[in-house]
């Protein structure tokens, strides 16, 4: 018996015809990377409040008139104070992390809910480094020549170092803007203060096996002058002194 149904011409069971274009209001899968949740350093902010803050005592100081005191008291001169002495040890956040048989880098954060401060891609083999932790104390110096005649830039920008690894050198260090990839793994590492481990590695560079590896720390960042910086890193338990140094010297 024939079929009596009319013909809508969207049966395709019967002529193999191609499927009908989705309806416009079902929503697709969108191919754009999911917006990252860490924030801005507060180190900028912080200065313009401090300003707004000094500001604010300034107007309301020059509304009082000018008192002189008719004694003046003693200072001891174990009390003064230089103000152009350096503070030291400001704790961040330090990462280093890569693929196996890749180049290691390191990211520099305020803390691990905040963006990178500072991404250097060292020429060292993660494989390589790894091996040295496990042998013991690790000392990283990154070395930069001055430049003649132009004003110098702050350490944290300059672009080029020369690393040296337990006084062997190994290479350069290569200052980067932060790449998607490496936000992605500060944004899986924003739970985790302090740790080591493998995280799923990009597939189509690695391969299906491939791990990215990571050794993430709080680091007292000491700066001795502008030409001169210390990254220490500090030992979970507080016993030990630092597995790893990182030194920054301009010279």
């Amino acid at each position: 018996m024939a079929d009596s149904r009319p013909n809508t011409g969207n049966d395709n069971s019967r002529d193999g015809s191609t499927a009908p274009p989705p309806n416009p209001s079902t929503p697709k899968a969108s191919s754009s990377p999911q917006p990252f949740s860490l924030i801005q350093p507060s180190e900028l902010q912080s200065k313009k409040q401090k300003r707004k803050v000094l500001r604010a005592f300034r107007s309301v100081f020059r509304a009082f008139p000018i008192i002189t005191p008719a004694c003046k008291f003693p200072t001891s001169p174990g009390l003064q104070t230089d103000s152009h002495i350096s503070i030291s040890g400001i704790r961040v956040t330090g990462t280093l992390f890569g693929y196996r048989k890749g180049k290691v880098s390191l990211s520099i954060q305020e803390s691990p809910k905040c963006f990178p401060s500072l991404v250097i891609e060292f020429s060292l083999q993660t494989n390589v480094l790894q091996k040295e932790l496990s042998a013991g104390m690790v000392r990283i110096a990154l070395e930069c020549e001055k430049r003649c005649g132009k004003e110098q830039v702050k350490l944290f920008d300059e672009p080029l170092w020369t690393m040296f690894c337990n006084g062997k050198k190994t290479g350069h260090g290569v200052k980067r803007e932060a790449t998607a990839e490496d936000l992605h793994v500060m944004e899986l590492l924003k739970a985790v203060s302090m740790g080591a481990g493998v995280l799923p590695g990009n597939s189509e560079t690695e391969g299906v096996d491939g791990e990215l590896a990571y050794i993430r720390a709080f680091f007292d960042r000491v700066i001795g002058s502008k030409d001169c910086e210390t990254l220490y890193m500090l030992s979970p338990d507080g016993n030990t002194g630092p597995d790893l140094c990182i030194f920054l010297v301009r010279m």
